[in-house]
């Protein structure tokens, strides 16, 4: 039988960040724990395994995914990076831990069975423009695996995937700048629950290394100058969003603090964010609840 939702005007936005989703989870667990269940729900990157989570309805795989899976001894580390499998193992991370009897087996059943709108966002090297992918595109768990590891590509330390013979990278390297806000727009929506990895205030700046990322993609010079573009296109989408929540058109739950990095391993720490993120989150859920007229 089919899942429903009381909510039905309401877009939630996941940014990605890495394992600063430990924190973001909290609030995805918070919003399971209450029951609360939006109708479109779309990710980048790491905001790409929240989106699956929640629409799972797995607040344990939520949590897992981004505190005590990282003392998995197949996580990943400079070993497998030097084999060319990246900082953190994607293959072994996103296509193969969902399977049945996995480390983190994944509720196919109950995502098949929720009729939530799904975005994942991915950026194709090979044409270098960004992608959306919605269900259309996600018929088995082998095809949502490879698209969330595809959104989940961080540039330079892990190697990038080739889906249908074309080559894609971390979705955050497109104009939403890894806030998938663009996708719920071009669905209708007007309203939006959007959940940042970063502080209210942060603002990116340009990296350094700008001629190495340019020889490492030699071969795909879409990625080098996406790259190039990131700050200003993160930049424009954080003031987008600011801008709507100013207009009573957004909740913004951004972290208090963020006390761990994007490749943050340290299991205690991890867990303290998740903790910390709960926490916020369900102070934060009578302001939210409002908002979404509950």
């Amino acid at each position: 039988m089919a899942l429903t939702s009381k909510v039905t005007d309401t877009a939630l936005v996941f940014e990605g960040g890495g394992m600063r989703a430990s924190y973001t989870s909290g609030l995805l667990v918070a919003l399971l724990e209450a029951d609360i269940h939006l109708p479109w729900v779309g990710g980048i990157s790491a905001g790409s395994s929240n989106t699956c989570n929640y629409v799972s309805r797995d607040p344990w795989r939520a949590r897992h995914s981004f505190t005590d899976f990282a003392a998995d001894p197949r996580f990943g580390d400079w070993r497998t990076f030097l084999r060319g499998q990246g900082l953190f193992n994607a293959q072994y991370i996103y296509e193969e831990t969902g399977l049945p009897g996995a480390a983190l087996p994944f509720d196919w059943e109950t995502w098949s069975a929720n009729p939530a709108t799904v975005r994942i966002g991915g950026f194709n090297a090979t044409r270098g423009e960004p992608v959306y992918w919605g269900r259309e595109d996600l018929p088995s768990l082998t095809e949502l695996m490879i698209r969330i590891r595809a959104s989940s590509t961080m540039p330079v330390v892990m190697p990038p995937v080739t889906i249908d013979g074309e080559v894609y990278v971390d979705g955050a390297l497109g104009p939403s700048g890894g806030i998938p806000l663009d996708a719920a727009q071009a669905d209708g929506y007007e309203k939006f629950l959007v959940v940042l990895t970063r502080e209210r205030g942060y603002v990116k700046t340009p990296s350094r290394g700008d001629w190495y990322v340019r020889r490492h993609f030699r071969t795909l010079p879409s990625v080098a100058e996406a790259l190039r573009q990131r700050p200003a296109h993160y930049n424009a989408m954080r003031e987008q969003v600011l801008e709507l929540e100013r207009a009573g058109r957004a909740y913004v739950f951004a972290p208090d603090h963020m006390p761990v990095s994007n490749s943050t391993r340290d299991v205690a720490r991890l867990r303290a964010s998740h903790q910390a993120g709960l926490a916020q989150a369900r102070r934060e859920l009578p302001a939210i609840r409002e908002f979404l007229g509950l």
